[in-house]
């Protein structure tokens, strides 16, 4: 009996898949070979008969039936799974990675991959990060659907846009859906986290967690769009020029950014490579109760140095700025770079205010007159202004508000000292855009002064 043909695909489809295709081999497959290698010729690090040479092969790999040979071949190295095991080691290949969504009779308050719904962000596990393209290739969208659920579907476009020879073009659509299907039998690998689970007296199951890479990737772009959205970006604007905001703020306190990969996430997989190696953190840890016993910044020329710079919170965002002020000294200031700068800044005078709060609640009205006190005025003034009631002088000079310059002066600084490194050099002209940034949070926190 004769297969049913099947349905016709509608009028022009098929080529707007040729055309898709073509765009990809061309821009996204032969354009960076060729970029390299012309840049090589442009040293001349080769040879010109080896250039072209190189040059015929790359663009024999890129034509639509060379890559579609490799792809169907070479697919069944690729699985789409939501938990893959290289999270637990790089090197675990060969170890099963699953697809699943996870369990549906879990209770309203537990957070898994069943909250994702039936369709989570698939994640790829390939053994080898070379054969992710394949993925990128069958992830094509046209009209709405991706080149692997064609496949699946043995939608007829797909066909006409594969190969002229049906029996061909079906072998070919056959093999590019195996994609979602397992590998490899249940299996572990040495390098991989294992766990035995007691059941009963003389048995147990051995365990294998993965971790869920659909679920770090929800997590992912949700905290992404309430850090840096546009709304975010309102909501932030509207807290610093202490205006109303009638959306929705989120902030996430203590939150930790998890590697993987090291600087080639791809060998972990795609949605890791697309997160850039990136995995959030949330604070999970109880809360820490802040004790009153504190003692006065007595014996110091300035509290920055000493008190204010050993607190956790100072030391972890000091860090942060100076790294993140690193890895993008010798880029193009761009909205992200400048935001995470300003929020950086921002947070350190946060702390700057939390910092004085304490010592002004805490410590007893008049402590900055200690003979062994070596404060200048301005932070005398500034950490200890309860002795205004019984210091006349000493509130005649906080009256004059002098000393907030000088503080926000001091500060500034401060910072800059801490800041300084090879990659970032900070004082001359060379330094404007970073000084503005500084200037302006200085200026706000003069602002925070005022309202006291």
């Amino acid at each position: 009996m004769e297969e049913a043909p099947h349905p016709l695909s509608p009028p022009g489809e098929s080529q707007r898949i040729r055309a898709e295709i073509a765009r990809f081999l061309q821009e996204e497959r032969l354009k960076p070979k060729l970029d390299k290698l012309n840049a090589k010729r442009a040293n001349n690090s080769i040879a010109e008969d080896d250039y072209w040479q190189q040059r015929a092969e790359y663009e024999l790999e890129c034509t639509p039936e060379t890559w579609f040979r490799y792809a169907a071949k070479e697919v069944t190295r690729l699985q789409e799974v939501t938990h893959p095991v290289k999270f637990s080691h790089p090197q675990a290949s060969g170890a099963i990675s699953i697809n699943a969504v996870g369990q549906s009779n879990a209770k309203p308050w537990e957070v898994g991959t069943h909250v994702l719904g039936d369709k989570p962000a698939l994640d790829v596990a390939c053994t080898d990060a070379k054969y992710l393209p394949i993925y990128k290739f069958l992830s094509l969208d046209v009209d709405g659907r991706s080149l692997i659920e064609r496949a699946i579907d043995a939608d007829q476009a797909f066909a006409d846009a594969l190969s002229d020879d049906s029996a061909h073009a079906a072998a070919l659509m056959s093999a590019f859906a195996t994609l979602p299907l397992p590998k490899v039998s249940p299996s572990s690998h040495k390098l991989a986290k294992q766990l035995y689970w007691p059941v009963q007296e003389g048995t147990y199951h051995l365990l294998a967690p993965l971790f869920s890479s659909s679920l770090a990737h929800a997590v992912y772009k949700r905290i992404n769009d309430d850090r840096f959205s546009d709304q975010a970006k309102a909501a932030r604007d509207a807290r610093r020029n202490k205006e109303a905001f009638s959306g929705t703020s989120h902030d996430y306190r203590n939150l930790i950014i998890q590697s993987f990969g090291g600087s080639k996430p791809q060998n972990i997989s795609q949605l890791n490579s697309e997160r850039r190696g990136e995995n959030y953190l949330l604070a999970s840890v109880p809360p820490t109760w802040e004790s009153p016993a504190l003692r006065p910044p007595l014996k110091v020329d300035t509290v920055f140095s000493r008190y204010f710079e050993r607190r956790r919170e100072v030391r972890r965002l000091t860090e942060a700025l100076r790294d993140f002020l690193k890895r993008v000294a010798n880029a193009d200031s761009n909205l992200r770079i400048r935001q995470t700068r300003a929020e950086l800044v921002d947070d350190l005078c946060g702390e700057v205010l939390h910092f004085a709060a304490e010592l002004q609640r805490y410590l007893e009205p008049g402590w900055s007159a200690a003979p062994d006190c070596r404060l200048n005025l301005a932070e005398r003034c500034w950490l200890d202004p309860a002795r205004s009631q019984s210091d006349e002088d000493f509130a005649a000079h906080r009256r004059q508000g002098d000393w907030k310059d000088e503080v926000c002066l001091r500060f500034g600084n401060w910072l800059n000292a801490r800041l300084q490194t090879d990659q970032t050099h900070f004082g001359g002209p060379e330094a404007l855009a970073w000084q503005a940034v500084l200037g302006s949070e200085l200026k706000l926190l003069r602002e925070e002064f005022d309202d006291e």
